[in-house]
């Protein structure tokens, strides 16, 4: 394991100048020992990782899919692949399963940031799910406050800062062979700051991967950061939209007299008047708006009607 690999690597420098500081040959040598037993478990434990990776199943409706095959071979020979894609193709739940189809996963986990953890936890349950297992066997996910990544995990998803954060204690970040950073288009400043840190980090660990994952802006502002790493461009999925436009009463809206809920809720009510099947997704521009039309919802629509809040900082249970 690398993990492993480094620390032996540190106490061998170690031990070497202690003995050239002392005659004591008996304690060199208990200390080579077990340092020697220490490896020896390390590449047990990497066989049987080996072993059991999880059998892998792709969903094939996804679009990211026309490209497993390139994505795949591309992780195997570069250290840098930048992957653009619109919204919809699969690039959060499918690019961590094809980095184990390419082998990876085995020296160290794959680990994968979000930007929320909303997503960081969705996609952990998605990606289980998928594998046919239960979260917290080969997937798990470590959110602030919460970590449900177990010792032999292959795949771990996270926020950006809690990546951030192990840098702290492990600087060189051996507890992983493979890091994805996903929807690296938001450019945040802990998005950016890892990319500074793994572009350092690729000169002093040649077998790390990095997997960029991006909408299509600034993918080559990306490859070029990383002295032109390959870009592998996805498709996104198309729906058909229909577009509709509702009065607009400016004087009320001015006068305080209907808001956002307002509309929001009637137009809701409109939908369903004209077609009470399907699902329907309603934005909102704030965490308090998204609260107060749930809760409007919930008095005017019956009770087969499932109305569900998504924001950022909505809690994991």
């Amino acid at each position: 394991m690398l993990e492993d690999k480094a620390y032996a690597a540190t106490r061998l420098e170690r031990i070497l100048k202690g003995k050239a500081r002392s005659k004591s040959y008996h304690g060199t040598a208990v200390q080579l020992v077990r340092l020697e037993k220490l490896l020896r478990r390390s590449a047990q434990r990497r066989s049987v990782r080996s072993s059991k990776r999880p059998k892998l199943r792709y969903p094939g409706h996804l679009p990211i899919m026309a490209k497993k095959d390139e994505i795949v071979t591309t992780i195997r020979k570069r250290q840098v692949v930048i992957i653009s894609g619109e919204t919809g193709s699969g690039k959060s739940t499918q690019i961590p399963k094809m980095c184990l189809e390419a082998g990876r996963g085995l020296g160290g986990m794959i680990g994968c940031t979000q930007p929320r953890r909303i997503a960081a936890t969705t996609i952990a349950h998605r990606i289980a799910e998928e594998l046919g297992e239960e979260l917290g066997r080969s997937v798990g996910y470590k959110i602030r406050f919460s970590d449900r990544t177990p010792r032999d995990a292959y795949i771990k998803i996270m926020t950006d800062g809690i990546l951030l954060a192990e840098l702290q204690s492990d600087a060189a970040l051996y507890c992983y062979d493979t890091i994805i950073i996903d929807e690296a288009h938001e450019r945040s400043v802990n998005i950016d700051f890892l990319l500074g840190v793994l572009k350092r980090l690729l000169c002093s660990r040649p077998e790390l991967k990095v997997i960029i994952s991006s909408a299509t802006l600034e993918t080559e502002k990306f490859s070029l950061f990383f002295n032109n790493a390959p870009v592998i461009e996805v498709s996104g999925k198309v729906f058909p939209v229909e577009v509709r436009y509702r009065p607009h009463d400016q004087d009320s809206e001015e006068a305080g007299d209907i808001t956002y809920v307002d509309t929001a809720v009637a137009a809701v009510e409109e939908i369903r008047a004209e077609d009470p099947t399907g699902d329907m997704l309603v934005f909102m521009p704030t965490e308090q708006d998204i609260i107060d039309t749930c809760e409007r919802l919930k008095g005017r629509l019956d009770d087969k009607q499932n109305i569900l809040p998504l924001f950022a900082r909505l809690p994991g249970s």
